[in-house]
């Protein structure tokens, strides 16, 4: 449903939400390594993020990128919106294009509730709250592969 640009945006600003302040900035670098996402394609989507105001970022030898109070009250759904469009959310699990309540494909009323439950909580939700879930319940914030026994 997601594109890898989407999860890597996501990934990344739950990252800084967690990690940053306006007090402490971070490079793109530093983020990428942390979470194991590409340096260049990971600034590519930052440049993005910053002009829609999502996350900010100052230049210059104490320079980085943070997130402000008003930064963290984006949504999930904001990061989505400004990466790949919701319609990455709201299409046709199979691809089609005519297909709604009225046309359903095959597997449009198992996958409907589905996508309403995510939509909703990814509006309702706030990065801040998603941020306070990470640090409270230990939620895994890498694509580094996690060494099992």
């Amino acid at each position: 449903m997601l594109s890898r640009a989407s999860k890597y945006a996501i990934l990344s600003t739950l990252f800084l939400a967690e990690h940053t302040s306006e007090d402490r900035k971070i490079s793109a670098r530093e983020i990428s390594d942390s979470i194991d996402v590409p340096t260049p394609f990971l600034a590519k989507l930052f440049q993005q993020l910053v002009r829609a105001g999502i996350i900010s970022s100052t230049k210059g030898p104490r320079g980085g990128f943070f997130m402000t109070a008003k930064n963290k009250d984006h949504t999930i759904c904001d990061i989505i919106d400004n990466i790949d469009g919701m319609q990455r959310l709201t299409d046709c699990f199979l691809g089609l294009n005519a297909c709604d309540s009225m046309n359903p494909c095959p597997v449009h009323f198992i996958v409907e509730p589905f996508k309403e439950n995510l939509l909703k909580k990814f509006r309702d939700k706030s990065i801040l709250e998603f941020a306070e879930e990470i640090s409270e319940q230990g939620r895994v914030l890498s694509l580094k592969e996690i060494g099992l026994p």
